[in-house]
């Protein structure tokens, strides 16, 4: 039976990921903070399976500050594979908290590798890059030799982690990968990250329990895809003999407004009726486009998106209205 170690497991991609490697027969141990009220809504269904809850899946407490932890993490448990999901992952709010967005995912990548280097063990590892290092791209589509450009504290982190990889595949021979993933939602994307703020409210409208959205730019365009099939890309990676990077993107680009469009059509409401312009969730420096272009991942890893942009709209609206009585 193989073994992961899943930092962020509690968020999106953490909880998908965990989805599927435990129906790949792995087993699954997961970094989680300690909090003074519950965090862990994403994987509550795995705790139903007395099969996989205390078997398969193990809960440990952690933090990426904490580079002792997490050594004592990787040792104890021996990983086969390493899935470094865990951040800051709030472009705005990196703007409100530069510092510690920079200690938990630049420093906290750094503390992981060191970890696995010190320890020995020969885990491989799996590096959650971002499309929002490209910042103000250089080219159009993006690809996994486009020059970055970071344009918030959270990219600026992001491309330290990203190179750390890089350097600690180079120089110590481990088995390290970079994903750069372009934007990927789902319902269970956080309420406060713009796609899962638009279908959240279209829900509340459609409900009578809400009557405006606020949002800041939506001419902004970006490369959206399904949160579930990426996870499977991360996976793929780390399946390859050799470490390497790669672009997870769909190769179209749609801007917010068009979102917004899609999910209030979806729910039979005219959003011009109820979105509204409000200039602080503007961010000091704005990433205008981007479009990844995902042909080494189709060439080397088989892999390649199924849920196109308006059919991943529909399905997030449709979470939020199932939810909302």
């Amino acid at each position: 039976m193989k073994k992961a170690l899943i930092t962020g497991i509690t968020g999106q991609d953490g909880s998908y990921l965990a989805d599927l490697l435990l129906a790949k027969g792995y087993e699954v141990h997961g970094i989680i903070r300690r909090a003074s009220t519950f965090n862990t809504s994403r994987i509550d269904h795995l705790y139903t399976d007395p099969h996989v809850n205390g078997v398969r899946l193990h809960l440990h407490y952690g933090d990426l500050a904490d580079s002792l932890n997490l050594t004592r993490l990787i040792d104890r448990t021996g990983p086969d594979e390493i899935y470094h999901l865990g951040a800051q992952s709030h472009v705005r709010v990196s703007f409100d908290i530069p510092e510690y967005t920079g200690d938990v995912v630049a420093l906290g990548t750094i503390r992981l590798l060191e970890a696995l280097r010190e320890t020995k063990v020969p885990a491989r590892f799996y590096q959650a890059s971002s499309s929002e290092m490209f910042g103000k791209v250089q080219a159009v589509p993006q690809t996994e030799t486009t020059p970055f450009w970071p344009r918030s504290p959270y990219a600026v982190a992001k491309v330290y982690g990203y190179w750390a990889t890089v350097n600690y595949r180079e120089s110590y021979g481990l088995h390290a990968s970079n994903g750069i993933l372009f934007n990927h939602e789902s319902p269970r994307r956080g309420e406060t990250f713009v796609t899962r703020k638009i279908t959240r409210a279209v829900a509340a409208i459609r409900r009578g329990k809400q009557k405006e959205l606020y949002l800041g730019n939506m001419d902004a365009k970006r490369d959206w895809g399904y949160a579930p099939e990426y996870v499977e890309g991360m996976w793929r990676m780390l399946q390859q003999p050799e470490g390497d990077d790669y672009v997870l993107a769909t190769n179209e680009t749609h801007s917010v407004r068009e979102f917004v469009e899609v999910a209030f059509a979806h729910a039979g409401l005219d959003w011009q009726e109820h979105v509204k312009y409000d200039a602080r969730y503007e961010r000091p420096a704005e990433v205008e486009l981007l479009i990844g272009d995902p042909a080494k991942a189709k060439a080397k890893l088989g892999w390649e998106p199924q849920t196109r942009f308006k059919k991943l709209v529909q399905i997030m609206v449709d979470a939020d209205l199932a939810a909302l009585p």
